[in-house]
């Protein structure tokens, strides 16, 4: 049992803004057979929200979850979005919304989405705190929590003003733990002092500690223990204070190998945390870009440049040395007037990225690199 909340089991969850894709629509039938494993292992945290995969994360959920399934079985997350409302008006009709999608009648717990520095002032002016708070007074939410992206002061800022919060989920992974940018453990240190447990998202930085450089790999394979990924995962579940570490499973054999290491939980032991060090230094040696895939840029680029797999591409390019990299810029993964060379320079994809990454300059590293 979690020692933060009586009704969640274990400390792993399951994140679904990465679900089984099948021609654009979510793969119910493989989502189904991955609840299933998930619940039989023992845990039984959910999270989503109202933008992932377009929508369809949450009606994933109603088909997958809440309509198979008693509500004391799981532990359902979601979050106010603020793509989808303009108003204090909107956050209720919102709210209705995502709980019918969902197909329940209360969330376990709900989130203020995304918060940093310019997003809270936002949040405020919209009454959303204070709205929040009072549809958790009304029972049809059980807890109030925020997720955060932003340094260790907007969030003790945050935290300071509304000592309601209960938890809070931030961004944590063995790269991002001192990066002086994301300020990952200096924001579990603020859950911390003010007693808020943490909700780790991207400890797998989106992918990006499941595919490592060959000098990385090579550190790992030497233990002749797990997979990447649950160095990775057992890394952030290993800190204090964490009360649940998130993963975006895109397939069965994704959940089949973290339950394998998540249902009998034990921390990083030394040799393992000096491995990943070895490997956090190689990454920072490299210069790879730290997105994390989250796509918010693509939803308001005017282009439709698929930012985050440009990213990937020039990483690949970089740090892997793929030969193919080219080809697939120039074929796969954009077509004309959606390459990097074609950015507006409009910064909308600046000012919703939760990393704070400088995506206009870095297009031009990108376009630099490919559109020859």
């Amino acid at each position: 049992m979690n020692p933060y909340f009586d009704n969640i089991h274990k400390n792993f969850g399951f994140g679904c803004m990465r679900l089984p894709m099948v021609n654009g629509e979510v793969d119910k039938e493989e989502t189904c057979r991955m609840v299933d494993a998930f619940l039989d292992a023992g845990f039984n945290y959910f999270d989503t929200a109202h933008g992932y995969l377009g929508g369809k994360s949450e009606t994933a959920l109603r088909d997958c979850l809440t309509s198979r399934y008693p509500r004391d079985k799981y532990i359902l997350t979601n979050k106010l979005s603020g793509h989808f409302i303009s108003k204090p008006e909107d956050i209720r009709p919102l709210f209705r919304q995502q709980l019918e999608a969902c197909g329940v009648d209360y969330f376990d717990f709900y989130l203020m989405h995304a918060q940093d520095k310019n997003s809270f002032l936002r949040y405020k002016s919209l009454k959303a705190y204070e709205i929040s708070l009072e549809l958790l007074a009304e029972g049809k939410i059980r807890h109030f929590g925020i997720s955060f992206h932003d340094q260790a002061d907007v969030l003790e800022q945050i935290l300071t003003e509304y000592p309601q919060i209960e938890v809070v989920q931030i961004q944590l992974n063995y790269v991002d733990f001192e990066d002086p940018s994301v300020q990952a453990r200096k924001c579990l240190e603020v859950c911390r002092k003010f007693g808020k447990p943490a909700i780790i998202m991207e400890p797998v930085k989106g992918g990006s500690l499941v595919n490592l450089p060959a000098q990385a790999q090579a550190i790992f394979d030497a233990l002749q223990g797990g997979s990447n990924a649950s160095y990775a995962i057992r890394f952030a579940a290993s800190q204090e204070g964490v009360m649940m570490v998130l993963s975006g499973m895109g397939d069965m054999a994704m959940m089949t190998d973290n339950i394998g290491y998540m249902k009998d939980f034990r921390p990083l032991n030394a040799q393992e945390q000096a491995a990943v060090e070895q490997v956090c230094d190689i990454f920072r040696s490299l210069g790879a870009i730290p997105c994390t895939a989250c796509r918010y840029c693509t939803e308001v680029c005017p282009q439709g440049i698929a930012i985050p797999d440009l990213f990937s591409l020039l990483n690949a390019h970089r740090i892997w040395n793929n030969w193919n990299t080219g080809y697939y810029y120039q074929n796969i993964s954009t077509r004309e007037g959606t390459r990097a060379k074609d950015c507006l320079e409009c910064g909308a994809c600046e000012g919703i990225c939760p990393q704070h990454l400088s995506i206009r300059e870095l297009l031009k590293d990108v376009s630099a690199t490919f559109d020859k």
